[in-house]
């Protein structure tokens, strides 16, 4: 079975994000990271390389793989910041349409400013992902 790569370090959240040069999303960064913090009640931990992550929960596939991930999220990247949500968008897809001006994927947003998107909705999103998630693994469990 192969051996996730991605997984929750120890590494310095502030550190990591002392490293982002461009001042704007460093300053999203920021933002996003105590916003978060407060949305979820948890504390910010680094996963992998460069995603920060608030909660976490394991899961196990039928195939018999198996691993940690976390509820919610967000990683700074080159030309953007993706906004992570493992419940998927497709539990919340009304609250995406209101957002903003975004790109999507199956369970990432992704921002170029956070002036572009409506906070209020993005805290929405945040606490119904977690109450989505909450019922997905009590299904499969």
């Amino acid at each position: 079975m192969a051996t996730l790569k991605t997984k929750a370090s120890t590494a310095s959240v502030s550190t990591f994000l002392d490293s982002i040069q461009n001042s704007r999303q460093h300053e999203d960064c920021l933002w996003l990271l105590a916003f978060m913090k407060k949305s979820t009640g948890e504390t910010p931990v680094i996963w992998g390389k460069g995603m920060i992550g608030f909660g976490s929960y394991h899961y196990k596939y039928g195939s018999g793989a198996e691993g940690d991930w976390f509820v919610t999220g967000f990683s700074p990247r080159k030309k953007d910041i993706t906004l992570y949500f493992s419940a998927g968008l497709h539990t919340m897809q009304s609250l995406v349409e209101k957002l903003g001006k975004v790109k999507t994927g199956k369970s990432c947003v992704y921002i170029t400013s956070l002036e572009q998107i409506d906070k209020d909705v993005l805290k929405r999103m945040i606490l119904h992902n977690e109450n989505a998630l909450k019922k997905i693994i009590k299904e499969f469990r």
